[in-house]
């Protein structure tokens, strides 16, 4: 089954000064209707100033994953040291037992950001924080691995060690990432008892006859394999996590 959800139909939570674009109830948006996906909490869409800041806490056995599409964003959390992300990057915070704190401060430019929460399996875990400064498209405009809790997505498992290879979640979760050109597609499989939630983060995507254009998601439940066609030049973001 897919369910659409489109742009115009998201929720708006508000932190201090920013207004977060939300797809699931987060803060002082609240929908019973849109709770979550599965094990996906949380899929805000935020823009920043330049020089605002954002903050979060305490957190905890959640991982947040921050994928930046403009711009430049500072992290900052507990224990931790700075993290600059750049377009195209993925920060990934694994709250674990506890964050207090988490900030995240946009450079001279402002910036754009996309943030999933999942809920972790493994608990107890002291906090961790990973970065990738970006990850290389793959020449045939299919889906890459840029998160996982699975360590069989890992290349350094069979001693590939490459700049590419995702970060390491908490939760037996997987975040995805393809550009489509024009007129071609991209396939994915799963395995039974898995939800996927797709997000066109630019350009018009057709998902088994469902036009889906920037801003637009697309809840795929009870189906093991997706195929997107992209009608214009597109950029996409999926997430493939446990069905509760």
């Amino acid at each position: 089954m897919i369910t659409i959800r489109r742009a115009a139909t998201l929720g708006n939570a508000h932190s201090d000064t920013l207004i977060l674009r939300c797809h699931f109830a987060f803060a002082d948006y609240q929908d019973p209707a849109y709770t979550d996906d599965g094990r996906l909490r949380v899929l805000n869409l935020g823009k920043l100033a330049p020089a605002q800041r954002y903050y979060l806490g305490p957190e905890a056995n959640v991982d947040i994953l921050t994928w930046l599409s403009a711009g430049s964003l500072i992290s900052n959390a507990d224990d931790f040291e700075q993290e600059d992300i750049e377009p195209g990057g993925l920060h990934l915070l694994s709250t674990g037992t506890g964050c207090q704190r988490i900030e995240w401060s946009a450079g001279l430019a402002g910036a754009a950001f996309i943030q999933f929460w999942f809920m972790v399996d493994v608990e107890g875990v002291p906090p961790a924080q990973e970065i990738r400064a970006s990850f290389p498209q793959l020449e045939d405009g299919g889906f890459r691995i840029l998160a996982s809790g699975f360590p069989e997505d890992d290349p350094e498992e069979e001693g590939q060690i490459t700049d590419g290879a995702p970060v390491a979640l908490t939760a037996r979760a997987r975040l995805l990432h393809a550009v489509i050109p024009a007129a071609e597609g991209a396939a994915y499989s799963t395995t039974l008892g898995r939800d996927l939630y797709l997000l066109v983060v630019s350009g018009i995507v057709n998902i088994n006859g469902n036009v889906l254009h920037c801003g637009d998601a697309a809840a795929i439940t009870d189906q093991q394999d997706v195929v997107v066609i992209a009608q214009e030049k597109a950029e996409i973001l999926l997430a493939d996590v446990s069905a509760k």
